[in-house]
């Protein structure tokens, strides 16, 4: 038997309900998405007007020198002290760099060879096995870089008559850039794995070679997305903390030698906010300003990737 109008008219009322229920906890996930984001921003600015109601501006972001331990107390001795950030972003840009150079090619050439070259088993086993670098800790990939890697350096620099610092911004950067091999690799991936298969088919249709139709055809067409890839990928290192404080050490220099040690700004702000600190220093509220800037930076980042996607982005029927 039909069901009754009566029970019809229930049912749908009951999906309608449903569906609102499940829109309006979308739009509430989505504005406490956004109340953080804002919260976040809001704090950052708030706490670094402070700080530069006590340091200049300008001898924050173009200061040469990075020295902040003044006095937490009027009564104490040492009440002046250096903010200069350059050194500090110059330590994060060049172990970033080191590692951008070191995911990119790795992790683009690990996904060409998933999407184009690997057999569906193959990809089985080598894709999550991967991808099982992005679950380490990224305090397991400091102890590495600082008991391994560090030492082999020192050691094979020492051999060919070279000098290398036990803590230096390559044995930083060549962990760090393993640690996102990951992230480049599974973005590039599914970018080239979304090329239509009519333009290999045209390609090899015209007397191209495999090979010749990937570096011809199929990157170009996924570079847009692989370089979209790479700013996130840059985001991730310039946040990352821990291999930098095991590998790179604490020391502030400004130099473009990846031989020496270095620091970061994500390393000095914990520095800044660890022990028992008072916000009312300038010290203390420095960790605001290197929070902001650090924040500058990846959205720079983040912008100039979808700047670049939407650029350059093909459109495939």
């Amino acid at each position: 038997m039909p069901a009754s109008p009566s029970l019809r008219g229930t049912s749908k009322g009951k999906k309608l309900m449903t569906e609102r229920l499940i829109k309006l906890g979308l739009l509430a996930s989505s504005g406490i998405a956004v109340l953080v984001t804002i919260g976040i921003v809001f704090s950052l600015v708030v706490e670094s007007v402070r700080f530069f109601s006590e340091v200049s501006f300008f001898d924050f972001m173009f200061g040469l020198e990075w020295n902040p331990q003044t006095a937490m107390r009027s009564d104490q001795v040492g009440s002046s002290g250096a903010f200069g950030a350059v050194p500090l972003l110059a330590g994060t840009i060049l172990i970033s760099a080191i590692a951008l150079l070191v995911a990119g090619p790795l992790g683009i050439y690990s996904a060409v060879y998933l999407s184009e070259y690997a057999s569906a088993r193959r990809r089985a086993i080598v894709k999550p096995t991967l991808e099982v670098l992005a679950g380490v800790p990224t305090v397991v990939y400091g102890f590495f870089a600082a008991i391994v890697i560090a030492p082999l350096l020192r050691d094979a620099g020492a051999a060919i008559g070279l000098e290398i610092a036990s803590e230096s911004a390559l044995a930083a950067g060549l962990v760090m850039g393993v640690m996102i091999i990951p992230l480049v690799s599974s973005i590039s991936d599914d970018v080239i794995s979304a090329v239509p298969a009519s333009l290999r088919e045209g390609s090899i249709g015209l007397g191209a070679t495999k090979s010749e139709t990937i570096r011809k055809v199929v990157l170009p067409a996924a570079l847009p997305g692989i370089a979209g890839g790479m700013m996130l990928a840059a985001s991730r290192a310039v946040g990352e903390t821990m291999i930098v404080v095991m590998a790179a050490g604490l020391a502030a220099n400004l130099t473009i030698n990846p031989l020496e040690a270095v620091t970061t700004v994500t390393v000095q702000i914990v520095m800044l906010l660890t022990g028992d600190q008072e916000f009312d220093s300038a010290k203390t509220l420095a960790a605001f300003a290197l929070g902001l800037a650090l924040f500058v930076i990846t959205l720079l980042f983040n912008m100039v990737g979808n700047w670049f996607v939407n650029r350059y982005r093909e459109a495939y029927d």
